[in-house]
């Protein structure tokens, strides 16, 4: 029986386009200055949890995220692409009103979080899920007993919670994915489960939930 992993998942700080609800998938979207501070915040929370090993997203928002907290206690920052936000396809780089305008008919399944579905070009929302769970019981798997912190997308977050909770993947969305909120899990030989959820105790100002109508995530 391995020990449990006390995991830290963290959504990555502010970007122009939460700002713009605007769907940045797998596009490489910078932070921006409210977003770097928020990190720099976090960072001086979660110093405090003396983590083992920091694992972050390889898209450069959520890099910058983990890197804040990495260089605040001197740990490296290691990337994995099973991390990732969902690909959204042709969708990317729009708005969530220009999807709906665009491409009608397909957002009909989309805001039914349809598993069987993926935006053209994109990822199903059920090989999202796959992807991201899997990646995540590999990285606990690997440290057991230890505290693991992880820096992801909203989507990625929304995986996670699901995962531990049970609940199906089209049930509706009625949990925040702040940016920077801070989320704890453990996993045991049982699986995951949530211990703590969206905690922003750490910002100074509110954190964005720009997925108001809790369809997705433009994480």
């Amino acid at each position: 029986m391995l020990a449990a992993t006390r995991l830290i998942a963290v959504r990555h700080g502010e970007t122009a386009w939460n700002v713009d609800t605007r769907l940045q998938g797998q596009l490489d979207v910078p932070l921006n200055e409210r977003g770097h501070q928020q990190a720099r915040l976090a960072a001086v929370t979660l110093a405090d949890e003396t983590p083992d090993v920091i694992y972050s997203s390889d898209l450069c928002r959520a890099h910058a995220t983990a890197q804040a907290l990495g260089e605040r206690i001197g740990l490296p920052v290691h990337t994995d692409p099973g991390l990732r936000e969902r690909h959204f396809g042709q969708w990317q780089g729009h708005t969530y009103a220009e999807v709906e305008r665009q491409w009608p008919e397909l957002a009909v399944f989309w805001r039914a979080r349809d598993p069987a579905f993926g935006p053209p070009g994109g990822e199903t929302l059920e090989a999202f899920f796959q992807r991201c769970v899997g990646t995540l019981t590999r990285l606990a798997q690997q440290h057991p007993g230890q505290t693991v912190v992880v820096v992801a997308h909203g989507g990625v977050l929304d995986c996670f919670y699901r995962a531990a909770n049970r609940m199906a993947l089209n049930a509706a969305r009625t949990w925040e994915l702040p940016n920077t909120g801070i989320n704890r899990l453990l996993h045991t030989d049982s699986g995951l489960r949530v211990t703590g959820w969206a905690d922003v105790s750490h910002l100074d100002t509110w954190a964005r939930d720009e997925s108001s109508d809790r369809v997705g995530s433009a994480a």
